[in-house]
């Protein structure tokens, strides 16, 4: 099965039919159960409520983009930060940071905001490729802090609170773009990367820019409050963020109805997308248990070690070099299913997994051949693939640093959502 998994994979075939595939033929070869059972367990996988979240968080997102939303928050924080050493790269970051609270997919933030940030860094004299690299590194970011699209599908396998994975993302969040930050006034003290000076802003340019960011940085406050409150849950917080994003994009005669339809449009594409996708796997997923791979993997790796933290060094490294060739979201079905068990059975926290292996598979969306945030800044950016690698090459050490914390620290993810609990 998974012989046919990966040679579909090296064929270019697209993921969910090579889960399909690789499914129906272990059905056909190995197994008395007919193959109608992967359509009975397709259509049963995706029967979630907490699903719902997904299509309003990448709606809201995209209303974000188009609204007008982006080029406030750019403004702010170019008006805040901008005087830092590093210039405009620390705006990128610092942007980041902030729209993160809003979009919930790092695609959504590297083509998004990133089209704003490498057009304005550009514009001041950054290297292209550095721009390109450092809009990649940040909008890593977005999916760490709430909402996520792929906490929502991690906490669906893992039969894991939402809340509590958007919770636990909040400080983890915050400090891998303080990281990214640190790396960027290195670099720039070094002299290895050449970035124009920004003034400072006068005070009152920096009161006008935050009065016009008040609306858009009102999003994620919202947010935040509606999940540390428990007023609502994550996907109706999800319906109201839509509703905000519309009304602000109007009122700022940004949003128009044929850019409303142009962005409900390009939700269903990438929420049916990404939810074929996860009924693909569930068949497959279903395959996997029923062979007790998961089991035979805990027992071989607690043969091994019962040391729950070299576990997590192993998981850590087969899902870096996963991350390489794979889709974020393929990994995330085939490793939860089966690493969940082995991680249970060691006694570490669900919670504090999931942020473990999101971002490791977020780290794996910028790594080369199939980085998927290399490819969409390398075309905002007009240049090479290679250039673009080059750059964010001194970008993995914050990341591996931070990855390094939010593994061997659980308190950093967990401290707040146990708190509020």
């Amino acid at each position: 099965m998974f012989a046919v998994l990966f040679g579909l994979i090296a064929l270019e075939l697209p993921i969910a039919f090579a889960l399909i595939a690789s499914a129906l033929a272990w059905l056909q070869f190995a197994s008395p159960v007919p193959m109608s059972l992967v359509v009975q367990r397709m259509t049963s996988g995706v029967d979630s409520f907490p699903l719902l979240a997904i299509p309003l968080f990448v709606l809201a997102g995209n209303l974000l983009n188009v609204g007008g939303i982006a080029a406030r928050i750019f403004e702010f924080a170019v008006a805040l930060v901008g005087h830092f050493r590093g210039g405009l790269a620390q705006v990128n970051i610092f942007a980041s940071l902030i729209f993160a609270g809003m979009s919930g997919v790092a695609q959504a933030d590297a083509a998004g905001l990133g089209t704003v940030e490498i057009k304005a860094m550009k514009k001041e004299g950054f290297d292209a490729a550095f721009a390109a690299a450092c809009s990649a590194a940040s909008a890593i970011v977005g999916p760490i802090i709430p909402p996520s699209v792929i906490m929502v599908v991690y906490g669906v396998l893992a039969q894991v609170s939402i809340g509590d994975l958007f919770l636990a993302g909040l400080v983890p969040g915050f400090t891998i773009g303080f990281l990214l930050m640190a790396m960027v006034y290195w670099l720039v003290s070094t002299g290895r990367v050449h970035a124009p000076v920004t003034p400072r802003a006068s005070a009152s340019h920096l009161g006008r820019s935050f009065v016009r960011a008040i609306p858009a940085l009102s999003a994620p406050v919202i947010l935040v409050v509606g999940l540390l409150s428990g007023v609502a849950t994550p996907t109706e917080l999800g319906a109201i963020t839509v509703v905000y994003a519309t009304i602000l994009g109007f009122a700022y005669r940004e949003l128009t109805p044929r850019k409303l339809y142009a962005c409900i449009a390009e939700t269903f594409v990438t929420s049916g997308v990404l939810i074929f996708i996860m009924a693909a796997a569930v068949p497959f997923g279903w395959a996997i248990a029923v062979n007790n791979i998961p089991a035979n993997l805990a027992a071989s790796m607690l043969e091994l070690t019962t040391n729950k933290w070299l576990i997590l060094a192993m998981i850590n490294v087969m899902l870096l070099v996963i991350g390489c060739f794979m889709e974020t979201t393929a990994i995330l079905l085939i490793a939860v299913p089966t690493f969940l068990p082995l991680i249970k059975a060691v006694g570490i926290d669900p919670v504090h997994f999931g942020l473990v292996i999101i971002l490791n598979l977020l780290i794996g969306a910028t790594t080369p051949p199939f980085g998927v945030l290399l490819f969409i800044v390398q075309d905002i950016a007009k240049v090479s693939f290679g250039a673009v690698v080059r750059a964010i090459l001194p970008f993995y050490v914050p990341l591996g640093i931070a990855l390094v914390m939010v593994t061997y620290w659980p308190d950093l993810s967990l401290w707040l959502p146990r708190m509020l609990r």
